[in-house]
Protein backbone atom coordinates (compact mmCIF):
# COMPACT_ATOMS: atom_id res chain seq x y z
CA UNK A 1 0.00 0.00 0.00
CA UNK A 2 2.88 2.52 1.08
CA UNK A 3 4.18 1.25 -2.51
CA UNK A 4 1.35 2.40 -4.50
CA UNK A 5 0.67 5.87 -2.57
CA UNK A 6 4.52 6.44 -3.14
CA UNK A 7 4.49 5.86 -6.84
CA UNK A 8 0.82 8.11 -7.02
CA UNK A 9 2.85 11.27 -5.40
CA UNK A 10 5.65 10.37 -7.40
CA UNK A 11 3.65 10.43 -10.44
CA UNK A 12 1.61 13.33 -9.41
CA UNK A 13 4.89 15.26 -8.82
CA UNK A 14 5.96 14.86 -12.58
CA UNK A 15 2.52 15.90 -14.18
CA UNK A 16 2.72 18.91 -12.04
CA UNK A 17 6.60 19.72 -12.76
CA UNK A 18 5.80 19.15 -16.50
CA UNK A 19 2.70 21.42 -16.56
CA UNK A 20 5.10 24.40 -14.66
CA UNK A 21 7.90 23.64 -17.11
CA UNK A 22 5.65 24.32 -20.20
CA UNK A 23 5.69 27.81 -19.41
CA UNK A 24 9.47 27.88 -18.49
CA UNK A 25 9.91 26.70 -21.96
CA UNK A 26 7.67 29.12 -24.08
CA UNK A 27 9.37 31.99 -22.03
CA UNK A 28 12.65 30.73 -23.33
CA UNK A 29 11.81 31.89 -26.89
CA UNK A 30 12.62 36.01 -27.56
CA UNK A 31 8.73 36.63 -29.07
CA UNK A 32 7.19 34.89 -25.78
CA UNK A 33 9.47 36.49 -23.12
CA UNK A 34 9.00 39.63 -24.65
CA UNK A 35 5.03 39.18 -24.77
CA UNK A 36 5.33 38.89 -20.98
CA UNK A 37 7.46 41.56 -20.12
CA UNK A 38 5.59 43.87 -21.97
CA UNK A 39 1.77 42.27 -21.13
CA UNK A 40 1.49 40.01 -18.16
CA UNK A 41 2.37 42.59 -15.13
CA UNK A 42 -0.69 44.56 -16.63
CA UNK A 43 -2.70 41.47 -17.54
CA UNK A 44 -2.14 39.81 -14.24
CA UNK A 45 -3.40 42.15 -12.59
CA UNK A 46 -6.61 41.84 -14.41
CA UNK A 47 -6.45 38.37 -13.97
CA UNK A 48 -6.78 38.46 -10.36
CA UNK A 49 -8.73 41.66 -9.82
CA UNK A 50 -11.14 38.95 -12.10
CA UNK A 51 -11.14 36.31 -9.26
CA UNK A 52 -9.67 34.10 -11.45
CA UNK A 53 -6.00 33.41 -9.37
CA UNK A 54 -2.72 32.50 -10.79
CA UNK A 55 -4.39 28.95 -11.73
CA UNK A 56 -7.09 29.48 -14.24
CA UNK A 57 -8.70 27.60 -17.56
CA UNK A 58 -9.61 29.15 -20.62
CA UNK A 59 -11.97 29.04 -23.16
CA UNK A 60 -12.07 30.84 -26.69
CA UNK A 61 -15.54 31.66 -28.65
CA UNK A 62 -14.81 32.95 -32.54
CA UNK A 63 -17.57 34.74 -33.79
CA UNK A 64 -16.79 35.26 -37.80
CA UNK A 65 -20.07 37.96 -38.90
CA UNK A 66 -19.32 40.26 -35.86
CA UNK A 67 -14.96 39.28 -36.44
CA UNK A 68 -14.91 39.29 -32.52
CA UNK A 69 -12.79 36.53 -30.20
CA UNK A 70 -13.72 35.94 -26.28
CA UNK A 71 -11.43 34.97 -23.74
CA UNK A 72 -13.26 33.31 -21.13
CA UNK A 73 -11.86 32.42 -17.35
CA UNK A 74 -12.27 30.60 -14.50
CA UNK A 75 -9.93 29.94 -11.48
CA UNK A 76 -9.44 26.54 -11.53
CA UNK A 77 -11.16 25.95 -8.15
CA UNK A 78 -14.72 27.66 -9.77
CA UNK A 79 -17.29 26.05 -11.76
CA UNK A 80 -18.34 28.58 -14.53
CA UNK A 81 -16.64 30.49 -16.80
CA UNK A 82 -17.22 34.47 -16.95
CA UNK A 83 -15.98 37.17 -20.00
CA UNK A 84 -12.64 38.36 -19.56
CA UNK A 85 -11.41 40.25 -23.04
CA UNK A 86 -12.86 40.70 -26.18
CA UNK A 87 -11.00 41.37 -29.40
CA UNK A 88 -11.40 42.19 -32.90
CA UNK A 89 -10.43 39.89 -35.67
CA UNK A 90 -8.02 42.46 -37.87
CA UNK A 91 -8.94 40.60 -41.28
CA UNK A 92 -11.37 38.25 -42.52
CA UNK A 93 -10.86 35.32 -45.22
CA UNK A 94 -14.39 33.67 -47.38
CA UNK A 95 -17.60 33.81 -45.81
CA UNK A 96 -19.90 32.14 -43.52
CA UNK A 97 -19.94 28.84 -43.84
CA UNK A 98 -17.55 26.15 -42.66
CA UNK A 99 -14.42 25.45 -44.56
CA UNK A 100 -14.98 22.11 -47.07
CA UNK A 101 -11.54 21.73 -48.92
CA UNK A 102 -8.26 23.20 -49.18
CA UNK A 103 -7.57 25.87 -50.36
CA UNK A 104 -11.23 27.61 -50.05
CA UNK A 105 -10.15 30.40 -48.17
CA UNK A 106 -13.03 29.59 -45.85
CA UNK A 107 -11.88 29.80 -41.49
CA UNK A 108 -13.37 26.25 -40.12
CA UNK A 109 -17.21 26.41 -37.93
CA UNK A 110 -17.13 23.96 -34.91
CA UNK A 111 -15.71 22.38 -31.80
CA UNK A 112 -11.85 22.67 -31.73
CA UNK A 113 -9.01 22.99 -29.34
CA UNK A 114 -5.43 24.05 -29.01
CA UNK A 115 -3.20 22.08 -30.23
CA UNK A 116 -0.11 24.21 -31.38
CA UNK A 117 1.95 26.51 -29.54
CA UNK A 118 4.01 28.24 -31.93
CA UNK A 119 6.53 30.82 -30.52
CA UNK A 120 8.35 31.44 -33.62
CA UNK A 121 5.36 31.69 -35.89
CA UNK A 122 5.47 33.69 -39.67
CA UNK A 123 2.46 35.25 -38.18
CA UNK A 124 4.12 36.96 -34.79
CA UNK A 125 2.58 34.12 -32.15
CA UNK A 126 0.43 31.39 -33.17
CA UNK A 127 -2.37 29.28 -31.63
CA UNK A 128 -2.91 26.46 -33.76
CA UNK A 129 -6.33 23.91 -33.32
CA UNK A 130 -6.91 20.82 -34.36
CA UNK A 131 -8.71 21.44 -37.93
CA UNK A 132 -9.28 18.84 -39.15
CA UNK A 133 -11.32 16.97 -37.31
CA UNK A 134 -13.76 13.90 -37.84
CA UNK A 135 -16.67 16.02 -38.38
CA UNK A 136 -14.50 18.46 -41.46
CA UNK A 137 -13.18 15.18 -43.34
CA UNK A 138 -16.51 13.68 -43.27
CA UNK A 139 -17.79 16.91 -44.82
CA UNK A 140 -14.78 17.08 -47.59
CA UNK A 141 -14.95 13.60 -48.21
CA UNK A 142 -12.91 10.79 -49.89
CA UNK A 143 -10.04 11.34 -51.95
CA UNK A 144 -10.31 15.09 -51.24
CA UNK A 145 -8.01 17.04 -48.94
CA UNK A 146 -9.88 18.86 -45.98
CA UNK A 147 -6.73 21.56 -45.86
CA UNK A 148 -4.76 22.11 -42.17
CA UNK A 149 -2.90 24.18 -40.50
CA UNK A 150 -5.65 26.96 -39.02
CA UNK A 151 -3.91 29.27 -36.51
CA UNK A 152 -5.36 32.14 -34.17
CA UNK A 153 -2.65 34.31 -34.98
CA UNK A 154 -0.51 37.85 -35.16
CA UNK A 155 0.55 40.14 -38.49
CA UNK A 156 -3.03 41.15 -40.04
CA UNK A 157 -3.37 38.95 -43.11
CA UNK A 158 -5.18 35.87 -43.29
CA UNK A 159 -6.52 32.70 -45.29
CA UNK A 160 -8.81 30.88 -43.68
CA UNK A 161 -7.18 31.27 -40.27
CA UNK A 162 -8.39 34.17 -37.43
CA UNK A 163 -5.50 37.38 -37.34
CA UNK A 164 -5.54 39.66 -34.51
CA UNK A 165 -3.12 42.36 -34.37
CA UNK A 166 0.61 41.49 -33.23
CA UNK A 167 0.31 43.68 -29.91
CA UNK A 168 -3.53 41.45 -28.84
CA UNK A 169 -1.80 37.47 -29.93
CA UNK A 170 0.40 38.56 -27.48
CA UNK A 171 -1.85 38.71 -24.68
CA UNK A 172 -4.02 35.72 -26.17
CA UNK A 173 -0.68 33.84 -26.45
CA UNK A 174 0.61 34.45 -22.36
CA UNK A 175 -3.02 33.41 -21.17
CA UNK A 176 -3.08 30.56 -23.47
CA UNK A 177 0.44 29.28 -21.87
CA UNK A 178 -0.74 30.32 -18.50
CA UNK A 179 -3.50 28.08 -18.94
CA UNK A 180 -1.93 25.54 -20.39
CA UNK A 181 0.83 25.70 -17.45
CA UNK A 182 -2.30 25.51 -14.92
CA UNK A 183 -3.00 22.06 -16.48
CA UNK A 184 -5.32 22.26 -18.70
CA UNK A 185 -4.33 20.16 -21.23
CA UNK A 186 -7.12 21.23 -23.81
CA UNK A 187 -8.41 24.64 -24.17
CA UNK A 188 -11.08 24.80 -25.94
CA UNK A 189 -11.38 27.16 -29.42
CA UNK A 190 -14.96 27.21 -30.56
CA UNK A 191 -15.66 29.11 -34.10
CA UNK A 192 -19.03 29.99 -34.35
CA UNK A 193 -20.32 32.13 -37.89
CA UNK A 194 -22.17 34.29 -35.84
CA UNK A 195 -23.81 34.61 -32.53
CA UNK A 196 -26.31 31.71 -32.45
CA UNK A 197 -29.04 33.49 -31.47
CA UNK A 198 -32.44 32.25 -32.53
CA UNK A 199 -32.86 35.53 -34.81
CA UNK A 200 -29.92 35.02 -36.16
CA UNK A 201 -30.42 31.29 -36.92
CA UNK A 202 -33.67 32.74 -38.99
CA UNK A 203 -31.83 35.44 -40.98
CA UNK A 204 -28.64 33.65 -41.55
CA UNK A 205 -30.36 30.50 -42.67
CA UNK A 206 -32.65 32.25 -44.79
CA UNK A 207 -29.68 33.88 -47.13
CA UNK A 208 -27.71 29.90 -47.11
CA UNK A 209 -30.08 27.61 -46.58
CA UNK A 210 -27.77 24.58 -47.89
CA UNK A 211 -25.89 25.63 -44.16
CA UNK A 212 -29.21 24.83 -42.12
CA UNK A 213 -28.67 21.55 -40.85
CA UNK A 214 -24.36 21.76 -39.82
CA UNK A 215 -25.32 24.99 -38.30
CA UNK A 216 -28.55 23.15 -35.91
CA UNK A 217 -25.97 21.14 -35.43
CA UNK A 218 -23.78 23.83 -33.83
CA UNK A 219 -26.14 25.84 -32.19
CA UNK A 220 -27.14 23.40 -28.76
CA UNK A 221 -23.07 23.76 -27.87
CA UNK A 222 -23.16 27.98 -28.38
CA UNK A 223 -26.67 27.93 -26.34
CA UNK A 224 -25.22 25.13 -23.53
CA UNK A 225 -22.58 27.61 -22.81
CA UNK A 226 -24.57 30.77 -23.23
CA UNK A 227 -27.09 29.11 -20.33
CA UNK A 228 -24.41 27.08 -18.07
CA UNK A 229 -21.29 29.43 -18.98
CA UNK A 230 -19.35 25.76 -19.08
CA UNK A 231 -17.47 24.35 -21.88
CA UNK A 232 -20.91 21.47 -23.18
CA UNK A 233 -20.12 17.82 -23.71
CA UNK A 234 -19.21 17.54 -27.37
CA UNK A 235 -18.68 14.22 -29.68
CA UNK A 236 -18.17 13.39 -33.13
CA UNK A 237 -19.92 10.73 -34.57
CA UNK A 238 -21.26 9.59 -38.00
CA UNK A 239 -19.99 12.69 -39.29
CA UNK A 240 -21.76 15.68 -36.74
CA UNK A 241 -21.44 17.15 -33.67
CA UNK A 242 -23.27 15.71 -30.70
CA UNK A 243 -23.73 17.92 -27.56
CA UNK A 244 -24.86 16.87 -24.28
Amino acid sequence: MKLICLTFLVSLSLMVNAQNNFKATQIKFERVEKAYNEKWETLRKFVLAGGYGDRFSMVINAYKTEGKLEIWLKNNSAKTYSLFRTYDFCAHSGTIGPKVIEGDGQTPEGFYYINVFNPMSNFHLSLGVNYPNAVDYARTGKNRKPGSDIYIHGNCVTVGCIPLTDEKIKEVYILGVEARNAGQEKIPVNFYPFKMTDTNMKKYIAQFPTQASFWKSLQPGYLAFEKNKNQANVSEAKGKYIVK
